[in-house]
């Protein structure tokens, strides 16, 4: 069995003060719901749990009798941080799930082709995460604004969503990550932390995430052309 996990909890406070980037309009409907309809519309995933505040259930499922989606759903919700909302997903996944898609909410592009890549590589390796090859000249700083170091970004990948891993793969790690009391923004992290190899599968197409006001034109116009 596989399932997704849909991680709608956070705030998107870079979008400005009283805005919830998920349910702004692009391509006439909410960023989530173009989203959760992407995996909604991949064959091979079983089942959908969205990790969403409290007290956003209601506005959740009214999204969902609204646009019909068709795979069974369920809502928990949200930790204190990303690797706690991801966690609550994890628990409430059927018990005969055995590899998951870990996605961000507002990443509404993600190609249905990408998400399969990722999901086959993650049940035959453990992990894997979708990423895209570096291709402007990167720096590092010395933690302010002055170049420390020039980076080799033959070697560099920006990791995106969905991460992908066999159930016991990601349990074990996050286990890991809660019981070291350790904090990580990215669930290939606790990969690491036990020494689980991740893959990288390469995300070819535009897989842009909502994070700022500039990002909604672009996102617009790529779900507007099929993107």
């Amino acid at each position: 069995m596989t399932s997704a996990v849909i991680v709608a909890a956070g705030r998107g406070t870079r979008m400005g003060p009283g805005i919830d980037k998920l349910f702004l309009d692009v391509a006439g409907a909410p960023v989530i719901v173009h989203t959760w309809r992407r995996f909604d519309s991949v064959p091979i995933i079983d089942e959908l749990v969205l990790v969403v505040r409290e007290g956003m259930q209601d506005a959740f499922a009214q999204l969902a009798a609204l646009h019909g989606f068709r795979k069974p759903f369920r809502f928990v919700p949200g930790g204190a941080e990303r690797q706690d909302s991801v966690w609550n997903g994890l628990v409430a996944l059927d018990p005969r799930s055995e590899v998951v898609a870990i996605q961000d909410g507002a990443r509404p592009c993600t190609d249905a082709g990408l998400i399969e890549r990722c999901l086959a590589t993650a049940r035959a390796r453990g992990a894997a995460v979708a990423a895209q090859r570096a291709v402007d000249t990167i720096k590092e700083t010395d933690g302010g604004t002055q170049i420390a170091r020039h980076l080799d970004r033959s070697r560099l990948w920006a990791v995106q969503t969905p991460q992908c891993f066999r159930v016991d793969v990601i349990r074990r790690a996050l286990e890991a990550v809660r019981s070291a009391g350790k904090q990580v923004t990215d669930d290939t992290a606790a990969c690491e932390l036990i020494g689980q190899p991740v893959e990288l599968v390469d995300s070819t197409a535009p897989n842009p995430k909502v994070t700022a006001p500039s990002d909604l034109p672009y996102i617009d116009l790529l779900l507007r052309q099929g993107g």
